[in-house]
């Protein structure tokens, strides 16, 4: 990136010392804040979450995109910056974890990610039970690493004007911006699911959304926020490589409220491969017209377990289209889709598409989590593994692919292949490198 003839914009990651103090809720109040002024805002998500880019797409109202030192290039990570940039007023990124919690050490943390940008970097803090005593903390996470620039704060669960007198008082006196407060205010809450925010429906979510807009600026200073936050942009260049379509497929892949969990930049490159059409295994009755390959993302389709079994002709395309050599990858929920039945929480069985042999249950639900290397042959490919539910094996043939975590340690994850069908709990990301994709479909002719 070059800044010879660079535009300043303002530019901002949204980190804190840990999880819980509310990066998510202000990131999405100031980007439907921002939007509502008219401004095009740019959000992206440091690491895999693919939750959060989510609900950033809903407040913004354009694609949040993942910035992943760990499955992608740091080149890749600038490119992309650079490019989803350019057409923006204001960018925003959301940081992951702790300001400096990586895969190793701060690897692929967030700080890296500000300093691989050059972005200034804003910190909130839970403040519920602190006042003065946030200086020592805000002057450790100011200067412990010089490779960023951290220039303001904001406070969370601060409720009288007092208490954010303390608070301002000890950021002066550390050198940096007290930029204002979030109440402690219930309407803000967005239910957890498992490590991310909740998809569930039924939840009014744009209603919270629009009361974090009308709230926020009564106690955050947006406009000093831009001020402070105002960097030099980076100059596209070279630009990301035009797709070349090498392949004139018919690409159906899985998009309702129970497959979600997808990237950005992969659905972009499934378009070299052919013209991508989407469809909802919730509702939908059979797969588009002329599919030869399909893809189910993840999601949380335990959720929807009784409405998925219902759809009886979605169930029955999937499985004839498999049955009949018909190429598909599955991806956690895809996986359990794909499956025999799903058993839930409340241990109630509900029929899935039966396509592989086994079942999957979150009668005993236990987090696996981790970032995960793939080597099979000549492709290596990166991703990370995020479920609750249990596989039940009963008959599965792995696929010859090794699987290592971020440290290099393997572990039992496999790739699976019954026919045509290869399905992983493996979320994988090839976005920067779609080889993956190209040997997959090479292989299964």
């Amino acid at each position: 990136m070059s800044l010879s003839t660079a535009v300043a914009k303002p530019q901002f990651l949204i980190a804190a010392p840990s999880s819980g103090n509310g990066k998510t809720t202000l990131t999405l109040g100031l980007l439907r804040v921002l939007a509502r002024r008219g401004l095009v805002v740019q959000p992206f998500k440091c690491g895999p979450d693919y939750l959060d880019t989510h609900h950033h797409t809903q407040a913004a109202g354009r694609p949040s995109v993942n910035l992943d030192l760990f499955m992608a290039s740091a080149a890749h990570a600038q490119a992309t910056y650079a490019d989803y940039l350019t057409p923006a007023d204001v960018a925003l990124v959301e940081g992951v974890m702790g300001l400096f919690d990586g895969a190793d050490r701060m690897q692929g943390s967030a700080a890296a990610v500000a300093e691989l940008l050059g972005i200034p970097v804003i910190l909130v803090v839970n403040a519920k039970a602190m006042a003065y005593s946030v200086a020592p903390l805000l002057f450790g996470f100011k200067n412990f690493y010089p490779g960023i620039r951290l220039v303001g704060a904001i406070f969370n669960f601060v409720n009288t004007a007092s208490h954010y007198h303390f608070l301002r008082e000890a950021c002066e006196d550390v050198g940096v911006m007290a930029l204002g407060y979030l109440p402690n205010n219930l309407a803000f809450t967005v239910p957890s699911r498992h490590l991310g925010l909740s998809i569930d429906t039924n939840l009014q979510y744009e209603t919270i959304l629009e009361t974090l807009a009308d709230t926020l600026p009564a106690t955050v200073d947006v406009d000093q926020l831009l001020a402070v936050a105002s960097t030099p942009a980076p100059v596209p260049g070279p630009v990301l490589p035009a797709v070349v379509r090498q392949e004139h497929r018919r690409i159906a892949v899985a998009r309702d409220a129970a497959f979600t969990f997808t990237y950005h930049q992969n659905l972009l490159a499934f378009s070299g491969f052919g013209e991508v059409t989407y469809f909802s295994p919730l509702t939908d009755a059979q797969l588009p017209a002329g599919t030869d390959f399909l893809y189910l993302p993840g999601g949380y389709p335990e959720l929807f377990a009784e409405t998925l079994s219902a759809n009886q002709s979605m169930r029955a395309s999937v499985a004839a289209y498999c049955a009949a050599g018909g190429v598909t990858y599955a991806e956690c929920g895809g996986l359990m889709y794909l499956g025999r039945a799903i058993v839930t929480a409340q241990r109630e069985s509900f029929a899935m598409a039966g396509v592989l042999p086994g079942t999957t249950s979150m009668a005993n639900a236990k987090l696996t989590l981790g970032y995960r290397a793939l080597e099979w042959e000549d492709v290596q490919i990166k991703g990370h593994e995020f479920h609750y539910s249990q596989l039940e094996d009963q008959g599965l043939m792995a696929a010859p692919v090794e699987i290592t975590n971020a440290k290099g340690v393997a572990v039992p994850v496999q790739v699976y292949r019954h026919g045509n069908v290869w399905a992983s709990y493996v979320h994988l990301y090839w976005g920067e490198d779609a080889a993956f994709i190209t040997k997959l479909l090479a292989s299964s002719q």
